[in-house]
């Protein structure tokens, strides 16, 4: 026997289950077959078992059933026979048992409400539908009610009835106000399962007068609206916090109960100040990460295909800053009936047994029960050859009269199944329905298939044999499949013959002839080949091609797997392929490829083009434009153009380009209309409508185009029609619940005619919704609202004008709104790859949780920050996003031996998912950065103290510092060097037998476990002996410099700070100050000169302050710190003494006291009058050299550093009388930088200082001025 070779069975009709599991090899069926077999009734459509309909419309009740003989069919109303005929308006379907009532023209549907049940018969059984329960929708208006306004203090909780009328079905809610706006809502308002608006705690912003309540019934599509609630919100004097309670559900504790496969909705909205946030957990468990989803801002929990797994304990947890609560839901999930094991369809011959299985599951556990006919069994007429053994009915000894359609009913109180099944006893011989003397042509050494379609009842057996008298085929070289076709899996010359199929079964033999030719290969034996020719020369290509005598062979020549160009230069001869006059366009693989109806060849070559040797090109020009146009035979879509060329100047015109103008639409635009060849001197144009042309030509030949012709004569075309419709039509949602349709608006020469217009029709791609549609105007954008999120839309939109529409447009599919992820990345985990880089995975999240286009996933992670940190700055977090549905990605930069934080958010088009559990890690360590600082002070003569800061990063624990150093000798060579390790825990370090007065080197880093850091350099001196000279890099005196009496008067945003030098050696000081308590670096300002006073400004009113002054140069010191504290703000009511009345006064009478005093001295001058040298000082007493007195501010009194002696005012003038150049030049006005500062009674600048002006030598009265009345003035105040 062959061996049997097994292939996969696909769904087939009842004909092929009867003779085989028809294999991928698909041999069609005999339709002349199907006429002669008798079949049991089978019901092929009904309509749903709560069948809700549109009492507006006729109710049509479908039953559609096959079978042979074609069934009859019956109807039952409320289980008892319903005789259609009795009523007119009822009238079947031909050749169907659909129902179709006409209630349009009168009568009511609800007349019609009631349980159906169809019946289709014929003699071999009878098949029944499932009960149907028809009822009319309804939408009940709301009844009406006086709503009194609303009024409530901030802070308080809130519920806004809907209590919408009882439909059917149930109506959708939603809340809007009276734009049709949807009210926008968040964690503190809400909308709950019941369809009321729940607010946590009301603000004032909430006060509106139309909050309205709308039921939309989406059967009928009809939206209810409830009258509009005012509500006013009054600003409270204090909102007094307070922990969670629930407003739904009621109580700790209740009860849920779901039935399997449909989605479990558990809510719980808290109401409390602030706004509590709700968790939910699942007691003893965990909840479903593919089937759980939150909505409503986490207050509904919901499950999708519930199962008994879900049956548990689900506990909502409400919490705020003052407190948590929590409200346990039991859910208890039951099950309507479900199949296990539907029953089958059961063709048997007379005499053999077979079984009917029906097994089916639920919560409570179904009752089966069986029908025969649409007979309760038991009552149902006594069939000798069948046993009934719970869910299953076991035939033995089936005889023809057994044929019958059986019905397996399971229900329990949630529901029921009911399946038909029938047992169909067929005594059929054997048939071969493959076509006698069916020829097979096979290529040489590939399989070869001989079909032999069958059918018989018993299934027959398959032989096959070859020749008149050989032998049943051996399974050594044959295959034969389960569907009767025979392979050679190798077909040889020998294989040629006649094949014949034998079928047999108890009722007889059938047998079929069928031939086989091999045929000869199919071979190229001169192959083109590679060829390099110059351009504007020829080239041949061969091809010779042998094949079976038997076959006609076609040979094809392809250019770079096109076509050939369509030019006269390609020429095909026989076995070649000829180029002529050849272009570098004609460079490429050239392939000749050969077909016969059984097999293809092909051989390929390439064609390079090179360039011939240059030779003197003649000189040729564009063409003179064309002229004369003229239109004809004018039509309503078309026009005749005729033009006179122009002068070629010396080369062929090969083409003329025509173009339009449409004056009405684009005026002064020109558009490409057509071309034709440059020996044609007319052409039908084809014309659009409503447009107002005009025509110009334009001549080419090989060196250019021509200057455009004159414009012809317009023509104006008249409307029609569009003829096309928008382009670029796309749907995408703005809003979670919106579809926004856009498109690329047709222009006004295409529009055809005057009143364009769209039509834009939308229906969901899944749905069984009709088409909606809307017709706007001088727009490119429709918005669609109410949408489900992320659902495919179909689009079409189609163009009309006052003609009439476009053709039927073309549909694209688009999506609404999307809305953010609702689950987020699992199974996240870290992989350390080294100190600064790390690998993060994840499981990608379900597709439906998306809703949306998945654009990727995004990495938050974050170094721990200590306590202290944490309370000082904002955790930066840093952020990674991977495109597309990548699973994994790296954390490059990372710092070593650090802690971090990390999760995983998927992200859409509009926004991020939730985030996944938080994921911690650690860094290894790495090596430290270099110490922050290195100083070298206290240098001796043998030793030299070093003081640094540690690493600002570490990048681990410290095991040690290395300290490296070598003496640089005077030619700045350097000598050997000497290698120290200093413990970890060190910030200072004194080398001791340095040489003196030797200059060193220091190479100073950190170490961890990981290695060493980067090192920091410096250079000091060691000192002389005391019989030497210091060296210029340390210096040295005899008295140590000293900064003393650091004194500070401050003020509101203002401090004078003063002090004393104790050594005459001239240095530059400066002042550095900060807020006490503060970690932040001094701030450091340069003092001016030699000076010894400074003026602090731009300070912080009633805030501490440190500061200390030091020197810079040969000898760097600082004095110790002193703490200040500036005053606090002045009122901003402060009075301007400038304005008051007495003060006026006063300034004028010391103004007059003044000018008298000038007028004497004046008169005194003249005289030759002399006065003392030193009240001439006192007029002229400058500001910048005056102390400064503790009391007031003002510069008063210095001691002498050497004998302390008491100084009158201005005593710091030379005994000579002279004012030195280099004192005057220490000015406030230098403090200040370059502008009159002010100072309060407490020491801060209040009076104005002039600019700083040189002084002269001044010797006697014949060198001293008179003080002007400015400076006298300035002095004064």
């Amino acid at each position: 026997m062959p061996k049997k070779k097994h292939l996969s069975a696909g769904r087939v009709p009842l004909i092929l289950f009867l003779c085989q599991m028809i294999s991928a090899l698909d041999v069609p069926l005999d339709p002349k077959l199907l006429e002669d077999l008798v079949q049991p009734p089978t019901i092929t459509q009904q309509s749903p078992k709560d069948y809700i309909i549109d009492p507006r419309e006729n109710i049509v009740i479908q039953c559609e059933a096959k079978g042979k003989p074609p069934p009859s069919f019956s109807w039952t109303r409320n289980g008892t026979h319903f005789d259609i005929d009795k009523d007119p308006l009822i009238t079947m379907k031909p050749g169907s048992g659909t129902l179709i009532i006409n209630i349009m023209s009168e009568g009511k549907a609800e007349t019609y409400e009631g349980i159906y049940q169809c019946t289709a018969r014929n003699e071999r059984g009878a098949a029944i539908s499932n009960n149907i329960i028809v009822r009319p929708s309804r939408s009940p208006l709301w009844t009406k009610e006086k709503l009194k306004p609303i009024i409530l203090p901030s802070g308080q909780s809130l519920i806004l009835s809907c209590r919408p009328p009882i439909g059917l079905p149930p109506a959708i809610i939603f809340w809007m106000d009276n734009s049709f706006q949807r009210l926008p809502q968040s964690e503190r308002v809400s909308q709950g399962l019941n369809g009321d608006l729940y607010f946590s705690n009301v603000l004032p912003e909430d006060t509106r007068d139309d909050y309205i309540c709308y039921a939309r019934f989406n059967h009928t599509q009809t939206i209810q609206q409830k009258q509009p609630i005012s509500l006013k919100v009054i600003l409270a004097k204090s909102n007094r916090e307070r922990p969670p309670t629930f407003l739904t559900p009621e109580g700790n504790a209740s009860n849920k109960e779901e039935l399997r496969g449909n989605v479990l909705s558990l809510e719980c909205i808290a109401e409390g100040l602030p706004t509590p946030l709700i968790y939910w957990i699942k007691e003893d468990g965990i909840l479903p990460i593919n089937r759980t989803f939150y909505r409503n801002f986490q207050k509904t929990l919901q499950i999708i295909q519930v199962s008994e797994a879900d049956s548990g304990n689900y506990q909502c947890i409400a919490k705020n800053a003052l407190g948590a609560i929590h409200h346990t839901i039991s859910v208890t999930v039951k099950a309507a009936p479900y199949w296990i094991m539907a029953p089958q369809n059961l063709v048997l011959s007379p005499g053999e047994d077979g079984a009917l299985i029906c097994r089916a599951n639920g919560n409570p556990k179904p009752r089966i029960s069986w029908l025969s006919n649409g007979v309760p069994i038991e009552i149902a007429p006594h069939d000798p050859s069948r046993k009934i053994n719970g869910d299953t009915i076991i035939f033995s000894n089936v005889q023809e009269r057994s044929s019958a359609v059986y019905q397996c009913n399971a229900s329990n109180e949630y529901g029921y199944l009911l399946g038909n099944a029938f047992v169909n006893v067929l005594a059929e011989p054997p048939r071969i329905l493959t076509s006698a003397n069916t020829l097979y042509q096979v290529i040489a050494n590939r399989p070869a298939l001989l079909d032999c379609a069958f059918f018989g009842s018993p299934l027959p057996t398959i032989e096959w044999f070859k020749g008149a008298k050989g032998s049943a085929l051996r399974e050594d070289i044959y295959v034969l499949h389960e569907n009767g076709t025979l392979e050679i899996p190798v077909a040889q010359k020998d294989s040629t013959g006649t094949y014949t199929c034998v079928a047999r079964n108890k009722l007889g033999m059938a047998k079929n002839e069928v031939h086989l030719e091999i045929k000869d290969p199919t071979r190229i034996i001169k192959q083109p080949e590679y060829a390099v020719v110059q351009r504007g020369s020829t080239v041949s290509f061969e091809c010779k091609v042998k094949h079976d005598h038997t076959l006609i062979s076609t040979v094809i020549w392809l250019k770079d797997n096109g076509e050939l160009p369509s030019e006269g230069r390609f020429t095909i001869d026989k076995d070649h392929l000829e180029v002529a006059d050849v272009s570098d366009s004609d460079g490429g693989t050239y392939t000749c490829v050969a077909n016969t109806t059984l097999d293809s060849v092909s051989a390929s070559a390439v064609l390079s083009v090179v360039a011939p040797t240059p030779t003197p090109a003649p000189i040729y020009d564009v063409p003179n434009p064309p002229f004369d146009l003229e239109l004809t035979d004018q039509l309503d879509k078309s026009v005749q153009l005729s033009w006179t060329p122009g002068d070629d100047n010396n080369s062929p015109i090969t083409k003329f380009i025509i173009e339009y103008e449409d004056a009405m639409h684009e005026a002064g635009l020109w558009h490409y209309q057509a071309e034709v060849p440059g020996t044609q001197t007319t052409a039908q144009l084809k014309l659009s409508p409503y447009v107002n042309y005009s025509f110009r030509v334009m001549a080419e030949n090989s060196l250019g185009r021509s200057l455009p012709s004159e414009t012809s004569e317009q023509y104006f075309t008249k409307a029609a029609e569009p003829d096309k419709n928008p382009m670029t039509v796309e749907g995408l949602g703005s809003e979670p619940d919106n579809l926004v349709i856009t498109w690329q608006p047709l222009n006004g020469f295409e529009s055809n005619g005057p009143g364009l217009q769209y039509k834009v029709s939308w229906r969901q791609k899944d749905g069984d919704d009709e088409w909606t549609s809307v017709v706007v105007a001088n727009v490119s954008k429709y918005i669609v609202s109410g949408t489900p999120t992320f659902v495919p839309y179909l689009i079409k939109v189609q163009a009309l004008n006052d003609v009439g529409f476009a053709p039927e447009p073309a549909v694209v599919m688009g999506h609404s709104g999307e809305d953010l992820p609702m689950v987020a990345p699992g199974n996240v985990h870290v992989n350390v790859v080294n100190s600064t880089l790390a690998e993060v995975h994840w499981d990608p999240v379900p597709l439906k949780s998306v809703r949306g286009h998945l654009q990727g996933y995004r990495i938050y992670y974050w170094k721990a920050q200590s306590s202290s940190k944490r309370n000082r700055r904002h955790i930066e977090k840093k952020i990674l996003t991977f495109q597309g549905s990548k699973t994994h990605g790296m954390l490059p930069g990372l710092e070593p031996f650090s802690h971090y934080t990390l999760h995983v958010r998927v992200v859409n088009g509009k926004g991020e998912g939730p985030a996944s559990p938080t994921r911690v890690f650690h860094t290894p360590e790495g090596v430290p950065s270099a110490p922050s600082s290195l100083k070298i002070v206290n240098p001796t003569l043998d030793s030299l103290t070093l003081e640094w800061d540690p690493p600002s990063h570490p990048n681990g624990i410290l095991t040690e510092y290395t300290l490296k150093y070598q003496p640089i000798n005077s030619t700045h060579e350097l000598g050997p060097l000497v290698d120290l390790k200093i413990p970890a825990n060190k910030t200072r370090w004194t080398l001791k037998n340095l040489n003196f007065s030797t200059r060193y080197k220091f190479y100073f880093y950190a170490q961890t476990s990981a290695g060493s850091g980067s090192q920091i350099t410096e250079e000091a001196v060691t000192i002389m002996d005391e019989a030497g000279i210091l060296p210029p890099d340390v210096g040295a005196g005899k008295v140590n410099p000293r900064i003393s009496k650091l004194t500070v008067a401050a003020a509101e945003t203002y401090a004078n700070i003063s002090w004393e030098y104790e050594r005459p050696e001239h240095v530059n000081f400066y002042v550095e100050y900060g807020v006490v308590g503060s970690k932040e670096e001094w701030r450091k300002e340069i003092v001016n000169g030699s000076r010894s006073f400074f003026g602090l400004k731009g300070l912080m009113p009633g805030t501490a302050y440190k500061v200390r002054v030091g020197a810079e140069g040969d000898s760097e010191f600082v004095s110790s710190e002193d703490v200040f504290e500036t005053g606090p703000a002045m009122a901003s009511r402060q009075v301007d003494i400038a304005t008051q009345g007495w003060f006026i006064g006063l300034m004028c009478a010391v103004a007059l006291l003044i000018l008298i005093l000038l007028i004497v001295c004046f008169i005194r001058r003249n005289k030759g009058g002399k006065y003392p040298v030193k009240e001439k000082e006192d007029a002229h007493a400058d500001p910048e050299i005056q102390p400064m007195k503790e009391d007031d501010g003002t510069f008063g009194e210095y001691s002498d550093a050497e004998d302390h002696k008491p100084l009158k005012k201005g005593s710091r003038t030379p005994s000579d009388r002279t004012v030195k150049k280099e004192d005057s030049d220490d000015s406030l006005v230098d403090y200040g930088e370059g502008v009159n500062g002010q100072f309060n009674e407490d020491g801060s600048f209040i009076g104005q200082y002039s600019g700083k002006k040189e002084k002269e030598p001044a010797e006697g009265n014949e060198s001293s001025e008179a003080p002007s009345p400015v400076n006298a003035m300035n002095s004064f105040v």
